[in-house]
């Protein structure tokens, strides 16, 4: 049987993947047989099940909504990234992942069942039609947003490039009313931001990886080069905390920047003739500049492809807390025009020293809790792959999540602070406290205080988001 199907990478919270391939499988024709009589006789089980669902229940049932529960049952008893994607979850994981469409250019979330823009991206339709940080968005072509769902909202602001769309707009607290034409164009999500700090290093922070991230990254290092004195740049920060994941190809992308031999990362699915393992190509865009990784709770799948490849290639010094622990991969399948695509694991992945950081994590070089408001304690861990129902398991020795607050305020960033420290080298890094037993609590050795924080539930943004 030949499968050709695009495989994937993503976290817990939402994340998607990368890599087209084709696998061959063969299988005793006898053996299949039977394994497919006993199928079928168990399908016949389900037909009549759902026949007297269809017959029987208190409320006429609707059909696909019966359909897809039962699959994604099916899936969700596997492990908790396995999934059915109707036809619209499709269509909104191929956005995510190109990171771009036709819209707007507006950051927007809900409070209070109001659509609130966060803010207006840079030279997009919205930016260039005055929409500002704080606007409330009442009606979108006369049609009120009450009672709209966040996704709801945000699908009616998208649309095809060369469109227009009217937003109802209040601003202010006099709460003026205007109308707003705008013309939707294509918007690309920036997956990718970077600055330099302190004069002389170079911070790249990757929020998700896209088809843009391994592009934004080169841009942002070649930048960085020309616009810093080789003789006074420091090195790079890579910012990789709170990232869900992403792509598999962009993570390895990623990584050849910074590295110019050696493995990447290696992928084994449950036959050994699907192994497939990932070289760097000679090469280090970065020349060798010193380099530090920030990860925590919150940085997933992908990002601990990064992580996990610097550290055994002792390319980068890893800092933060324990990473989120998600070491498989999904493929995803295309099940044909209108009927959607299956989310299935098909593989783990290991970093080039061959570890499984399934139900584990990332362990950093060096861990930096940082302060948390106190609004905020005992709500800043995640509780990582480890503790969610039906995860693979991965021997005796399983490890939880962690802290995956970071400030909003960067002069409160211990970690940043942390980073560019050693970077100047104010403080080294034999100052530091190597990390614990990875089963125990994770302690601040940054030299700042400190104390973990106690287990808590998994963190989610208190308001969610969407771009449109």
């Amino acid at each position: 049987m030949r499968k050709i199907s695009l495989v994937l990478i993503g976290a817990a919270m939402g994340a998607a993947t990368v890599l087209v391939g084709a696998q061959t499988r063969y299988f005793s024709t006898a053996s299949a047989q039977a394994a497919a009589s006993d199928t079928y006789r168990s399908l016949n089980l389900f037909g009549d099940v759902l026949e007297k669902i269809r017959s029987d229940y208190v409320e006429k049932p609707d059909d696909q909504q019966l359909i897809e529960a039962a699959i994604n049952g099916m899936l969700s008893s596997l492990d908790p990234h396995s999934s059915y994607m109707d036809a619209k979850s499709f269509s909104d994981m191929q956005v995510q992942t190109r990171g771009e469409f036709g819209g707007l250019g507006i950051e927007v979330t809900q409070e209070d069942g109001t659509i609130k823009v966060v803010t207006p991206i840079d030279d997009t339709p919205a930016s260039r039609a005055g929409i500002l940080s704080g606007d409330i968005i009442s009606a979108i072509d006369g049609e009120a947003v009450s009672g709209m769902t966040l996704n709801q909202a945000v699908d009616k602001m998208r649309g095809a490039p060369d469109t227009v769309v009217t937003l109802k707009i209040i601003r202010g607290p006099k709460k003026d009313v205007k109308d707003i034409k705008l013309t939707r164009a294509v918007i690309t999500i920036k997956s990718v931001r970077e600055h330099v700090e302190g004069n002389d290093i170079g911070y790249i922070r990757i929020t998700q990886f896209n088809e843009q991230t391994a592009d934004g990254v080169r841009a942002a290092i070649l930048k960085f080069q020309s616009d810093i004195p080789d003789n006074k740049f420091k090195g790079y920060i890579l910012d990789l905390r709170n990232n869900p994941g992403g792509l598999l190809d962009q993570s390895i992308a990623v990584v050849n920047d910074f590295v110019d031999h050696g493995e990447i990362v290696s992928t084994r699915g449950r036959n050994a003739d699907e192994t497939m393992r990932y070289n760097a190509r000679p090469g280090d865009l970065s020349k060798g500049k010193p380099m530090i990784v920030l990860i925590n709770g919150g940085s997933a799948s992908a990002s601990e492809i990064v992580a996990g490849a610097l550290q055994d290639h002792k390319r980068a010094t890893i800092l933060g807390t324990r990473s989120f622990g998600k070491g498989s991969v999904q493929t995803i399948i295309p099940l044909g025009d209108g009927n959607g695509a299956l989310r299935l694991t098909t593989a783990r992945y290991y970093t080039p020293s061959g570890r499984s950081i399934q139900a584990k994590g990332i362990d950093p070089d060096i861990i930096v809790l940082e302060d948390i408001p106190p609004e905020l304690k005992g709500k800043d861990e995640t509780e990582g792959e480890a503790s969610l129902k039906g995860h693979l398991k991965n021997g005796k020795d399983e490890y939880h999540g962690s802290q995956a607050y970071v400030p909003p305020d960067a002069t409160k960033d211990k970690q940043l602070i942390a980073a560019v420290s050693l970077l100047h080298g104010v403080t080294r890094a034999e100052n530091y406290v190597t990390p614990p037993n990875a089963d125990g609590p994770q302690t601040d050795n940054s030299g700042g205080g400190g104390s973990p924080p106690s287990p808590a539930p998994n963190k989610q943004d208190p308001a969610p988001k969407g771009q449109n």
